[in-house]
């Protein structure tokens, strides 16, 4: 919220509980619907889980985030005290996403999320413009 806040964006939090998105973010005189996640780091890569996770009575339950649930997850890294901006045509479908902070030992450049690309600020700016 507070990353929005500071780009002039109207932030907006949905009055009941058991909907799929976290914020609601006015963006040009477009609603996003946004679900916001702790994005933790495994190596040189931050883990964006695009899923939501329940207790069932037959165990846990995991559940993909689609494009017709939430427009955008929003990732939290706190060791970097930055946030990651993903959007729905990235994640659909998809459980996880990975985040790339260096190069990998294998030097695979090709299908490569690069973190720096998925920063919040920079996405948020292109969605505003000028």
């Amino acid at each position: 919220m507070a990353a929005a806040i500071r780009l002039g964006i109207g932030v907006y939090k949905p009055v009941s509980d058991g909907v799929r998105c976290d914020l609601i973010l006015e963006c040009d005189r477009r609603l996003l619907r946004v679900q916001c996640k702790w994005a933790p780091r495994h190596g040189d890569v931050v883990v964006v889980r695009c899923r939501s996770c329940r207790r069932t009575g037959s165990g846990i339950r995991h559940r993909a985030y689609t494009a017709s649930e939430v427009d955008a997850i929003a990732a939290y890294y706190p060791d970097l005290d930055c946030c990651f901006y993903v959007s729905a045509d990235r994640f659909d479908g998809h459980l996880q996403l990975h985040l790339r902070l260096a190069p990998s030992r294998n030097n695979q450049r090709h299908k490569i999320n690069w973190a720096e690309d998925f920063a919040f600020d920079a996405r948020l700016r292109a969605l505003v413009g000028p």
